[in-house]
């Protein structure tokens, strides 16, 4: 545990120091950022350097930016003018909530696939392949414009934008949660027809346990940990999904605040959605090394 706490820190810090790099190598002056539209005067810009400490050699503003951030200031927006804490946690609700319905569409639908198809005929497998074939080769994005001609322009069952109702959170979730569904689905099937031909399959069969209860008892225990390892590669494929997932479908959250920072060179902001993405990941990768210890007990020795 104080290995993988040492490594997550360490990912934090390598995170942080990666987006601060990005932010001096970014085209363009800050102060012109912050000035924008309004009044450009020396004296302006005079107070825009002392407020923001600009004027200090990088090294400190590095060592200053680190410091904030161990007492969880992310700092203020460059165009919102406003904590870029407070920004982040009104959208990260409706994020959240995508990310979460997205990863519990893919799973599920991979489950279902990989239990029906496995070790059935050859014609069977072959088309859940190429479904998932397909499914992980085209983008999300493309994925969300088909689901939204078919289904909301042309049989107009789902709204085309916004976040109102469950029905708002159908066609996003299906766009981020196809891919998903598509690898998973692959890997799990691979596990369970593995798991199959081992030799405890064929003890279980011999005193009488059903298919399906071998598959739900034993068989799907031994595919999970492939799977689950993938988690760690749901993480990246949600988050970046989302943001070109919530700018389609018209959804709030922090893909259309990341869209909005990026655009307006507001790097605050892009710097703590960064920061908040290898969190994620941390987390993530944490929760993983406990479920390995739940799904296979040997490997608690």
């Amino acid at each position: 545990m104080i290995k993988r706490l040492a490594t997550g820190l360490a990912v934090l810090w390598a995170a942080a120091t990666a987006s601060y790099v990005a932010l001096l190598l970014a085209p363009g002056d800050t102060v012109d950022i912050l000035v924008g539209d309004g009044a450009d005067t020396p004296e302006i810009r005079a107070g825009i350097v002392a407020e923001w400490g600009l004027d200090r050699p990088q090294i400190v503003q590095y060592l200053a930016y680190l410091w904030r951030l161990l007492h969880g200031d992310l700092g203020r927006s460059y165009q919102q003018q406003r904590g870029v804490g407070e920004i982040l946690a009104t959208q990260l609700g409706p994020t959240a909530q995508l990310t979460l319905a997205a990863a519990a569409t893919g799973v599920a639908l991979a489950g279902v696939i990989a239990v029906v198809t496995a070790g059935r005929g050859r014609w069977l497998r072959g088309a859940a392949s190429a479904a998932e074939l397909v499914s992980v080769s085209v983008p999300p994005f493309l994925i969300g414009i088909v689901l939204l001609s078919v289904f909301s322009f042309t049989l107009g069952w789902f709204p085309v934008s916004g976040a109102q109702g469950p029905q708002a959170l159908v066609l996003p979730a299906l766009a981020l949660g196809l891919p998903i569904a598509g690898v998973l689905g692959q890997v799990l099937r691979g596990g369970l027809e593995r798991a199959l031909e081992q030799p405890f399959a064929v003890t279980a069969r011999a005193r009488g346990l059903t298919e399906r209860a071998l598959v739900a008892r034993h068989a799907l225990r031994h595919a999970l940990i492939p799977a689950v390892t993938l988690a760690g590669w749901f993480t990246g494929t949600l988050l970046g999904g989302a943001v070109i997932t919530e700018v389609l479908f018209g959804r709030p959250g922090l893909g259309q605040v990341a869209m909005q920072a990026v655009t307006g060179r507001d790097m605050p902001v892009v710097m703590a959605v960064v920061l908040l993405s290898a969190v994620v990941y941390v987390i993530i990768s944490t929760l993983l090394d406990l479920a390995y210890r739940v799904i296979d007990p040997r490997i608690r020795g």
